[in-house]
């Protein structure tokens, strides 16, 4: 391509600090403060450290090198100041929406990668909204008026080139790689900064005297690849070069939706892992709901104190998106296999997702709490965790499930280790 040849242009949007910023937006009193978001609130509300991770950290915290997915312990040792607040996805989840719909005003052609990042093929918008760094800087702009976050932008012809790119200035960064370019740019920059590229990988380039993306793709391919497989070596070797000409791909249904919680302590009593259930179930169901799905099979995951995990499924008569109805099947799941001893994980999850339009009302009864499961999604999404919450979980008796009905559906059970 010759510079200037927007052939083929690709954004890569990457939301700035995301979670925490959400909660700065949420809780003024956060606002220039090292913000840790992470841990759980328990019964009582208080918040649970122990064994939880950093889900994301405000760049005031980071300064003290405080990152992602490391201890919380660790964390507050670095950083003892730093006010840590538990996660809220329901809050990310809204605000994530936001963004991408913007994001679709541009372009149809959105690749959702997390809540706080996405890819987006400009190439067809160039008529309408100009040159791909002008819709770029545009997208940002508006996101800060509607939503108020920072987001950073990488543009480029290839989405690894912009990925890379978008991951340069932040925040609030834009980078722009013209067509052509995407070698050279790439060439100076350390290897970790290519994605797909660990540290064994890094360890075996080093072994070589290769230390920048430059010196990657001038080694020759054999050599490459002889050192880390012949797919892994040409994979790396032609995203050095900024070879990368993967589509952006808009996702369709999504396979199954689950939630999962570790908690500060093992439980083993009945009443509690019962609420937990309820609010893993309504979390999974506002998922199906936002995305306008209903699901025909539920899971079940847990953990026992000494890592043993066993997971089991239950296909339902009908497809539902009622939480009532999936916590019900995994409150039936849970009596026909746990065991009594103190769990340390439980998770809930759907699978054989269909269209909820196609919803075959077997229930009236169901369909009421379908209704009120609505209800309590647009209070969720205007006070989060504070918002109006059911009582206790529906067991499958209320809902004229047969203990039968359990046994050698779906099953399977994993030990881990």
């Amino acid at each position: 391509m010759t510079g200037g040849d927007w052939t083929r242009a690709i954004i890569h949007l990457d939301l700035d600090a995301f979670y925490a910023s959400v909660e700065q937006l949420r809780r003024p009193e956060l606002r220039g403060q090292p913000v840790i978001v992470g841990g759980w609130s328990d019964e009582s509300g208080r918040l649970q450290t122990a064994r939880g991770v950093v889900s994301a950290a405000s760049y005031e915290a980071r300064r003290w090198g405080v990152r992602s997915a490391m201890p919380l312990a660790t964390a507050l040792r670095l950083c003892p100041q730093a006010r840590v607040v538990p996660v809220d996805f329901g809050a990310y989840r809204a605000a994530s929406t936001q963004v991408f719909a913007l994001a679709r005003t541009y372009t149809p052609v959105v690749e959702p990668l997390s809540l706080d990042e996405a890819y987006l093929d400009v190439t067809a918008s160039q008529r309408r909204f100009g040159a791909p760094r002008s819709i770029a800087a545009e997208l940002r702009d508006r996101i800060l008026d509607t939503t108020r976050l920072h987001a950073s932008f990488g543009v480029a012809t290839a989405k690894v080139v912009a990925k890379v790119a978008s991951d340069l200035r932040k925040p609030r960064g834009l980078v722009v790689v013209e067509p052509g370019e995407e070698a050279a740019f790439l060439a100076p920059l350390a290897l970790r900064t290519l994605p797909g590229l660990g540290p064994a990988a890094e360890r075996a380039l080093q072994g070589l005297g290769v230390s920048t993306l430059g010196q990657l793709a001038a080694l020759p391919l054999d050599v490459l690849q002889r050192r880390l497989g012949q797919a892994a070596g040409r994979m790396l070797w032609e995203r050095a070069r900024g070879d990368d000409d993967s589509a952006v791909s808009v996702p369709g249904r999504p396979k199954s939706i689950s939630r999962e919680e570790t908690f500060a302590h093992d439980l083993d009593d009945d009443d509690a892992l019962n609420a937990r259930l309820q609010e893993l179930a309504a979390d999974v169901g506002r998922r199906l709901r936002q995305g306008g799905w209903c699901a025909r099979t539920v899971t079940l995951r847990m953990r026992y104190s000494d890592f043993t995990t066993l997971t089991r499924q239950l296909s339902l008569p009908a497809p539902t998106e009622a939480d009532l109805a999936i916590a019900g099947a995994a409150r039936g799941l849970l009596e026909n296999c746990w065991t009594g001893s103190p769990l340390r994980l439980l998770g809930v999850g759907v699978s054989g997702l269909e269209d909820a339009s196609q919803l075959d009302l077997f229930a009236r009864r169901v369909d009421r709490d379908t209704r009120v499961d609505h209800m309590l999604d647009q209070l969720h999404g205007r006070f989060g965790h504070s918002a109006p919450r059911r009582g206790a979980a529906t067991t499958l008796r209320d809902l004229d499930f047969r203990g039968d009905d359990l046994r050698g559906l779906g099953q399977h059970s994993a030990d881990e280790r």
